[in-house]
């Protein structure tokens, strides 16, 4: 299926300049959706212990993943939205630098964790949350996006050896994957 197709731009939002990609059509095609959590089932089975989701839309995804997987669910959230002791890191934005924390007993030494979210742009939250792992003593099974937007190269920002599924990649504006 492609799912490209549901993928709806959105001009000058959320400032100008900037084109938005819009997941919402996708959530709103059960095939579409169900598409994306059986592409993570059939490439992820018995290769991840724990799923994390990125805050916020990787919830979605991971969460749904994790359900069909069997297995625990984390969220990585911003600083300050975690109810429990937590560890953070600190990682750029475009102009300043946030903090993402997990809860210190989400992922146990040894586990084996998939990073799920719904977009690949400049990897900075996808980074900070690769480190929470290793923090944590967890190890980076893989990191799975929906899109990547491959002209901000996030991807040379995760570490070496890490493997990244995109299921859509931009590039220059085009659709280079759309698998």
């Amino acid at each position: 299926m492609d799912l490209s197709v549901f993928i709806r731009d959105i001009p000058d939002y959320p400032k100008p300049g900037i084109l938005f990609k819009d997941i919402t059509p996708l959530l709103r095609n059960p095939k579409a959706f169900r598409e994306v959590i059986t592409r993570i089932y059939m490439d992820w089975r018995g290769h991840a212990d724990v799923i994390v989701g990125l805050d916020a839309r990787g919830f979605i995804f991971g969460g749904a993943a994790a359900f069909d997987l069997g297995l625990p669910f984390v969220p990585m959230r911003k600083k300050g939205k975690l109810p429990f002791d937590t560890v953070g890191v600190d990682y750029a934005l475009e102009y300043g630098v946030a903090t993402a924390e997990m809860h210190t007993d989400a992922i146990k030494p040894g586990d084996r964790v998939l990073i799920v979210d719904d977009l690949l742009a400049t990897g900075g939250t996808a980074n900070a949350a690769c480190h929470l792992v290793s923090k944590l003593g967890g190890t980076v099974a893989g990191c799975v996006f929906v899109i990547e937007l491959g002209d901000l190269d996030g991807r040379v920002k995760l570490p070496a050896g890490v493997p990244i599924q995109s299921m859509i990649t931009y590039k220059e504006g085009k659709i280079l994957l759309a698998a």
